[in-house]
């Protein structure tokens, strides 16, 4: 029973190491370090140059400088920048990102604090954008130059001239201050009051989603367009008599959606630094705005670790990028990657 039991193990961990998803997640992790080790260098090495101190900026402008010097002896600030980093990488593998200047608290239970605040906005924009701009497209799609196409398009580049700060105070003038519909400021945690919560996210989400609206309606848009009109496949399942929508859907959509996969993940870095600006106007206390705080007052610590996050986010977000095709197309492998 036991040999028969460990055969059964050996040929499901053989069965899992020659799966092309598994050799891919691998070698994207192994890529993974060599890049946040990058980033990692290249964030400490600019906020060095940054003009300013953390001492001084905590004591004040009335500190003396003998007052400033016993601080950053304190802080360790006094040691050669390579030695700090040193230090730094040394906790951060063993998972201690250090203490913030300004609070003193651990810099992992700031992130914690927040990251769940800026993810719950990301994904309330990407869900929502997404959400809008596949029917959209579709519908747009399925007679092209119509009266809906046109609008949809007039939509798409209006949205995108308008930058999400801008669009942001509209918001606010429009839905908090004029109708009074949601708060202008202020965040309500979803384990308090789930309802509160939307509301308070809605404004948010709403400003950073928008121009991914356009942008993905537009894009998906003019993908389906060229599938219906040019491909030898559609061109075949009208033949055979398949109907207008099934054709757009089961079969323009589903290889446009590799490209709406692709444009996703590529735009996913550029959501959340969106939310920097965004938690700002809103007043949400999330990572965005914990990094804006932590540059004002030169906490060095919490803005190496912001930007770490934001780097490790975005490989992870590629790496789910890849296995996604994997997902809707079984055909696509990624052995040679």
């Amino acid at each position: 029973m036991t040999v028969a039991v460990e055969r059964r193990t050996r040929n499901v961990t053989a069965a899992l190491l020659a799966s092309p998803s598994l050799r891919l997640v691998g070698k994207r992790l192994l890529m993974a370090i060599p890049i946040t080790l990058g980033v990692s260098i290249l964030t400490f090495w600019v906020l060095n140059l940054v003009p300013g101190s953390a001492a001084q900026q905590l004591l004040g402008v009335e500190a003396t400088e003998e007052q400033v010097r016993a601080l950053e002896r304190e802080m360790g600030l006094d040691k050669p920048a390579w030695v700090r980093y040193l230090d730094w990488l040394g906790g951060a593998v063993t998972g201690d990102l250090g203490k913030s200047f300004v609070s003193d608290q651990q810099v992992t239970t700031l992130l914690g604090e927040r990251l769940v605040v800026t993810f719950e906005l990301v994904i309330l924009a990407m869900v929502g954008s997404l959400a809008l701009a596949i029917p959209v497209a579709l519908l747009a799609a399925y007679r092209p130059n119509r009266l809906f196409d046109r609008l949809s398009m007039v939509v798409s580049v209006s949205g995108l001239s308008v930058a999400n700060y801008v669009l942001a105070l509209i918001l606010v003038l429009i839905f908090a201050v004029q109708l009074g519909w949601f708060p202008a400021i202020g965040y309500v945690p979803f384990t308090e009051d789930p309802v509160e919560n939307l509301r308070t996210m809605a404004l948010p989400a709403a400003a950073i989603a928008f121009p991914l609206f356009c942008f993905y309606t537009r894009f998906l848009r003019g993908d389906l367009v060229d599938q219906l009109l040019g491909q030898d496949y559609i061109v075949t399942a009208q033949a055979k008599g398949v109907g207008p929508w099934r054709v757009l859907i089961r079969h323009a959509f589903r290889n446009s959606s590799f490209g709406l996969i692709t444009v996703v993940g590529l735009n996913l870095s550029t959501l959340i630094g969106a939310t920097v600006i965004i938690e700002q106007i809103f007043a949400i206390p999330g990572l965005g705005q914990l990094m804006v705080q932590a540059i004002n007052t030169r906490d060095m610590m919490v803005v190496q670790a912001c930007v770490i996050v934001f780097a490790v986010v975005t490989v992870v977000a590629n790496l789910v990028t890849d296995l996604l095709y994997a997902v809707l197309d079984p055909r696509i492998r990624y052995g040679s990657s």
